[in-house]
């Protein structure tokens, strides 16, 4: 095993004994495992860490630009490599942190697609009137509920415990990013979603998850993308409908019914209001196309 391999296993472990997300855990896996490949010639060993510089940095990026990768996909694979180095200085391996002196690049600004009131609505209701025959509709249902009622991540729906829920006062518990925990309420329809689904529950001993799988399990993260998709598919013939586009769809209605945008940003568990400020742009968007149908001077 070479320097460069042990190191990266080293920055791996040291990455889950800080509990970060498992995705970001495996993504940055990937990474960097690429990374090491790169710089692997056959039969030879990768340059020892110290001996990196910014033109090796700056060399596997062009080989990234040259293989057409997403500017989004290329800024978090030198996040990786970054917090990489930046591990192996912290350990006295190297003096220096190459990748930090190599400029990011820019992705594109895009805004979001977000869904109407009337899509999200009509698709919840037909979710509702279990028309499909699926195994699990009351399950099915209060998860639809909660992401759009709540607006909350996918992995923080998936994380909810039985105890993270009052449902006297109406409010739940999300463990976010970075572990901060913060409330959200929820409002009568995810409330009766709730009461539907926690009636018919069927946990194995012990378990503790709100949303079970059909085991009697927590319910995994790409269970309820599956679940997502697949109503997405039956009702509307859409393939692309997935969870986070019910938290867009949450923060931009609010937006558009008057709510203020700081509230908003607690809300959705953001840590800069530049982040919920995205929200803002679709809205205004929105309306000047409504603008540009209807107005007779536009």
């Amino acid at each position: 095993m070479s320097e460069l391999e042990l190191q990266i296993g080293r920055f791996l472990d040291e990455m889950a004994r800080t509990q970060v997300s498992p995705h970001t855990l495996e993504a940055y896996g990937t990474d960097l495992r690429q990374f090491l490949e790169y710089f692997t010639p056959p039969e030879s060993q990768p340059p020892q860490p110290s001996q990196f510089e910014v033109l090796e940095i700056r060399e596997w990026l062009a080989d990234l630009y040259g293989r057409k990768l997403a500017a989004v996909t290329i800024r978090r694979k030198l996040a990786a490599v970054r917090s990489l180095f930046r591990f192996l200085s912290r350990e006295g391996l190297i003096p220096k942190n190459p990748a930090r002196l190599v400029r990011t690049p820019k992705a594109p600004k895009t805004l979001p697609v977000v869904m109407t009131a009337e899509q999200v609505n009509g698709l919840i209701d037909t979710v509702a009137a279990d028309k499909f025959e699926r195994p699990h509709p009351a399950r099915d249902r209060a998860i639809f509920e909660f992401l759009y009622g709540c607006g909350i991540r996918l992995s923080e729906l998936v994380g909810l415990n039985m105890e993270d829920i009052d449902r006297a006062e109406r409010w739940i518990r999300v463990r976010g990013k970075g572990k901060k925990e913060r409330q959200v309420p929820f409002a009568s329809k995810a409330a009766g979603a709730l009461d539907a689904y926690l009636a018919v529950r069927q946990a194995v001993p012990k378990e503790r998850a709100l949303f079970l799988n059909h085991g009697g399990g927590r319910l995994t993260a790409r269970g309820v993308s599956g679940v997502v998709k697949l109503y997405g598919i039956l009702v509307n013939g859409d393939s692309s409908i997935h969870p986070h586009g019910f938290r867009h769809a949450y923060a931009t209605h609010l937006l558009a019914d008057g709510a203020d945008l700081r509230a908003i940003q607690e809300l959705l568990g953001h840590a800069r209001l530049s982040t919920t400020q995205k929200y803002t742009q679709v809205s205004l968007t929105d309306l000047m196309e409504v603008y540009d149908r209807a107005h007779p001077k536009a």
